[in-house]
């Protein structure tokens, strides 16, 4: 099995990678009677030198969701299965067509906290009720390379599937699978697929078992409110506030599993979403708004210590791998580590403090609500070329004076503090501009480039103020501790000048966003 889930007891929950493909028998539309279809000699399969019958084994799983099928909806799967080589509760999240990362844990009555964690952004708070029981007999062969290496898993499935919570229905099929095993090249399943194409397999039209029974046995997996095309100003936005609300809730479990750029990909779907609420008042109510745009910022100042931390040290490190050894005194990397390691710690714990929140919870509810009951105004019903350029520009009028006041004010912290808030107004502006390229197309995309180069020059300058103020405090803690405190002091000279190299080059780079200014509508 793959590393135990970040933040999480090491003993109780691992995950793995699953890249599996999955196929239909032709004219075998029901169970089987008198034996599994027999696939296809796949010995002749470049790579494979073996293909070892393993025998056939019951297994009988039930899958849980909430009554209107929320992480169904979302394509997660839970279930608890006896059975096999890994009974015990199974929760799936899909990573690609294909692949999916499944997470195991021990066989137990109850759905362990640590999985129930990780479908709370789906679930809002709904109970998890059995849905649907698959019994399957699986007869299994393994292929193998040279010196038996394991390749790819073959499974024939004879399937029963069972509705529940209700009146109860059932249906049945074959089907066969083809699992790539862990640490096996990709390609070797692709080889597989085309010989069994080839002897007449057909890729299943269905994702997963869980998908089939649920079609088959009914009410199926409500669809995604997606619509028809967006028309009007009101319906492009509305579109863009669904896709940022579906990455909140993906986003959230692989956070607290502690996947790479989970945090900051959250962090900024939270800041699409504010931006777009804020700006755009003509078109969404604020007086609705402004209470989930409260919680969105919330939800962000805390990720941002996570986030923060992990650039800084990142920074600093390359900063101080820089250094010619000379000027390398005291032990400057063990006193790096172990000043982020304790500020690691803590704003981890504030993340999952927070994501396990019940104001995170109602956070999520209230955007279904909104999605679902969207407080319009006027302006919505508006073409979009003619709505939206007009709150881009009165968004970029802010950003103009708070970039003009930055700039006459003398260097020194009243002059940090302005330019933070001017970089983040150009964040949200560019935001909003992304926002309404589809919409606007290439006006608002043009745009929003070019204020990225502003946003992008005013984050330099702010990280280098922060990195400032924190090799401060580590020189301070070196001090105090008798080590030498030189080289955090070159560190400091570094970054400080870094500082005023960002400031002399922000009226440039301003001039190019003034000379052409917002969108027209």
């Amino acid at each position: 099995m793959g590393a135990a889930l970040s933040g999480y007891p090491e003993d109780m929950t691992d995950t793995t990678r699953e890249v599996e493909r999955t196929y239909v028998f032709p004219d075998s539309p029901g169970g089987a009677t008198g034996g599994p279809p027999a696939l296809p000699d796949l010995t002749g399969v470049p790579g494979v030198a073996e293909a070892r019958a393993e025998g056939t084994v019951g297994l009988d799983a039930v899958y849980h969701d909430t009554a209107d099928l929320r992480l169904a909806a979302g394509h997660v799967t839970l279930r608890r299965r006896e059975g096999g080589h890994d009974a015990g509760w199974h929760l799936k999240f899909p990573v690609a067509p294909g692949v999916r990362d499944e997470l195991h844990a021990p066989l137990s009555a109850e759905l362990p906290d640590e999985l129930a964690r990780l479908v709370r952004s789906r679930t809002r708070g709904a109970d998890l009720a059995p849905v649907v029981r698959l019994v399957t007999s699986r007869t299994v062969t393994r292929l193998l390379g040279k010196g038996g290496t394991p390749l790819v898993e073959l499974a024939v499935d004879d399937v029963r599937a069972e509705r529940l919570g209700g009146r109860l229905t059932v249906t049945s099929w074959m089907e066969a699978e083809a699992e790539l095993a862990p640490g096996a090249d990709p390609d070797i399943l692709r080889r597989v697929d085309k010989r069994l194409r080839g002897a007449g397999l057909i890729p299943a039209r269905s994702p997963s078992k869980l998908a089939r029974a649920l079609a088959e046995t009914g009410p199926p997996v409500p669809p995604r409110e997606d619509g028809p095309p967006p028309r009007t100003a009101g319906d492009h936005l509305l579109a863009h506030l669904r896709e940022q609300a579906e990455a909140l809730q993906t986003l959230d479990p692989a956070v607290r599993r502690g996947q790479p750029d989970s945090v900051h990909q959250l962090r900024v779907a939270a800041r699409r979403l504010r931006s777009v609420l804020r700006v755009y008042g003509s078109v969404l109510d604020r007086g609705a708004t402004r209470p989930v745009e409260a919680e969105l910022r919330r939800l962000g100042a805390a990720l941002g210590a996570d986030r923060d931390t992990e650039v800084l040290t990142g920074h600093l490190r390359e900063r101080i791998d820089a250094l010619p050894a000379p000027l390398l005194l005291g032990p400057v990397e063990a006193r790096l580590r172990l000043w982020s390691v304790a500020r690691g710690a803590h704003a981890r714990d504030l993340t999952l403090t927070t994501l396990d929140d019940r104001r995170h919870t109602a956070l999520l509810d209230a955007l279904a609500a909104l999605l679902a009951d969207p407080p319009l105004r006027g302006a919505a019903a508006k073409p979009p070329r003619k709505a939206l350029p007009k709150a881009l520009a009165k968004e970029y009028r802010g950003l103009a004076r708070r970039v003009d006041r930055a700039l006459a004010l003398p260097p020194g912290e009243e002059r940090d503090l302005a330019l933070h808030s001017a970089r983040k107004a150009a964040k949200r502006v560019r935001y909003a501009a992304q926002a309404a390229v589809p919409g606007i197309g290439r006006p608002a995309a043009r745009f929003a480039k070019r204020v990225k180069k502003v946003q992008r020059l005013l984050g330099e300058h702010q990280d280098a103020v922060v990195a400032r103020a924190a090799v401060r405090e580590l020189a301070v803690q070196a001090h105090a501790a008798g080590e030498p405190s030189f080289t955090w002091g070159l560190l400091h000279a570094d970054e400080d000048a870094r500082a005023r190299a960002c400031e002399r080059e922000l009226p440039r780079v301003w001039r190019e966003v003034a000379k052409r200014g917002a969108p027209a509508g």
